[in-house]
């Protein structure tokens, strides 16, 4: 038995590699976006659409995932996406168009769509229903490990950028490398996807029987094996009755299920988890530090993050989906608040210093200002802007500001160790369960697209956000939408662990 707990397990990993190639393709433009930031010229809206339309594209692939995986099997459609994170990689890395860079990136985005949301459900379709919940988290660990490896790898290569006698990587061009370096995992992804074998439950409904059986044996004994095979047509059997309609999904049978599916997607992007990931050392440099350490805190926000995502999946089929989501939530709530707050208290005192640095008109124009405290940054840029030097404003609001580094940090850690043990794992784990077999495909392309555009949203206008309303204002939202998630977890939620597909098919299944 610990021979198929061993192999199911290492199916599981090499499927959720897909994750892996998620979270790397999303952490990468965090330290890429301020270089070519600067390269292509770019202001706020065309910042937000260039790390947005990640998403975008991801949004493409949810909606073919459902549909491409029933026909051509979840095998495929995984290969697929490894081929496009190549092609993403290297064109992107290559790009000095912005148009052929946006459209690199998107190519990037469908590989994400289709990964995140057929590897779990792959894995769901193969894994035994009391370690289903634990194989499902593979795929978020390895998105959080892609996040911890960029990181990594963004820090490693600004570092070589910096150093003396590195010729060929510069600051300027640090980009292409964070963003080509992303070729060697899609590669190796491709090549280990030729050692799984295709899913059960697809191959039971398209009449491959006896490879059903073959699979289902590796992963359990022969006697669960048979058993799971009949269920598995006998279901079938219903599905056979009717073709799978996507109106169906909004039926009156579906109803709850969707609404909680699409309450998971909403409140997962919704409270800013992407935002945070993907302009992290935008927001540490909020702070007043240097590149550098902004690039560094980046590595212990991914380390944390993995760290209790392995601590999800250990706990996820202990304690419950529930469980976790109510902790989750309101701790996350509190981290926000905390920075907001943090944020809010902060005062901005111009030095002469900074000033010196500028052009002589422009500190000439600013002394008036120099030892002065502002109570906010909106109070700060107004008097920058009465003082001619608003083209300066972004250069002299950081190093201009008092604020609790060290707060800020801390809040951020139990904010990402939060949703790494709540809103991360538990979405992807109850988006496997949760739907009938016969919808599935469909019901997961839904709730994929949706969750999708969501982070979209908050990608593209939290450059915005940031100069508009302020750090403060920007984290105090998503902190009411933290609390809004745990209200949610707390009224509509049910619990999933330790039931088959088949149980919770019928638990859920309004009659």
């Amino acid at each position: 038995m610990k021979n198929k707990l061993l192999y199911t397990g290492l199916v599981s990993l090499v499927v959720a590699l897909g994750g892996f190639l998620m979270g790397f393709d999303a952490g990468v433009v965090s330290g890429a976006n301020p270089f070519y930031k600067d390269y292509f010229g770019l202001n706020d809206w065309a910042l937000g659409w260039s790390v947005g339309c990640l998403t975008f594209g991801a949004m493409l692939g949810n909606a073919l995932a459902g549909t491409l995986a029933d026909r051509f099997g979840r095998k495929a459609v995984l290969s697929i996406a490894a081929l496009f994170y190549s092609l993403s990689a290297i064109s992107s890395a290559l790009a000095t168009d912005f148009n052929v860079f946006i459209v690199a990136r998107m190519l990037g985005g469908v590989a994400v769509g289709l990964a995140l949301l057929i590897a779990p459900v792959y894995i769901a379709e193969i894994a035994p229903a009391k370690l289903r919940g634990r194989f499902v988290s593979f795929n978020q660990l390895n998105i959080v490990i892609g996040f911890s490896a960029v990181f990594f790898a963004n820090y490693y290569i600004l570092k070589l950028a910096k150093a003396d006698g590195i010729g060929f990587i510069t600051e300027p061009n640090c980009w292409r490398w964070m963003l080509g370096a992303e070729t060697v995992p899609a590669v190796l992804y491709f090549l280990l996807l030729f050692f799984v074998p295709r899913s059960p439950r697809w191959l039971a409904q398209h009449g491959h029987e006896e490879e059903a059986l073959a699979v289902l044996n590796k992963v359990v004994s022969s006697e669960e094996a048979t058993e799971s095979l009949r269920a598995i047509h006998e279901h079938i059997a219903k599905d056979k009755q009717s073709k799978p309609k996507f109106s169906e999904l909004f039926s009156r049978h579906m109803r709850f299920i969707i609404f909680i599916a699409l309450g998971l997607g909403f409140f997962q992007q919704i409270t800013g988890i992407n935002a945070i990931f993907f302009y992290a050392p935008t927001i540490f440099e909020k702070t007043g530090i240097t590149q550098e350490s902004a690039f560094m805190q980046t590595i212990i926000i991914g380390l944390v993050n993995l760290g209790f995502t392995v601590l999800a999946i250990y706990i996820i089929d202990r304690f419950g989906r529930k469980p976790l989501l109510l902790i989750g939530t309101a701790a996350m709530a509190i981290c926000l608040f905390t920075n907001a707050w943090a944020f809010h208290s902060a005062t901005y005192v111009l030095t002469e210093e900074v000033v010196q640095e500028l052009p002589a008109d422009v500190s000439e124009a600013l002394v008036p200002m120099v030892g002065k405290t502002y109570h906010s940054q909106s109070a700060f840029t107004d008097a920058l802007n009465e003082s001619g030097a608003a083209d300066h404003g972004e250069a002299l609001v950081n190093p201009s500001m008092n604020i609790s580094a060290r707060l800020v940090l801390f809040a951020i850690i139990g904010y990402i160790a939060a949703f790494a043990i709540s809103l991360g794992p538990v979405m992807w784990a109850m988006f496997s369960e949760i739907f009938p077999n016969r919808l599935r495909g469909l019901a997961i392309s839904l709730a994929g697209l949706f969750n999708s555009l969501i982070s979209f949203a908050v990608q593209y206008i939290f450059p915005w956000e940031l100069s508009t309303l302020g750090p403060a204002g920007t984290f105090l939202i998503f902190g009411i939408f933290a609390t809004l998630a745990l209200i949610f977890t707390i009224r509509f939620i049910p619990e999933t662990k330790g039931k088959t597909l088949e149980e919770l098919e019928e638990i859920l299944i309004r009659k």
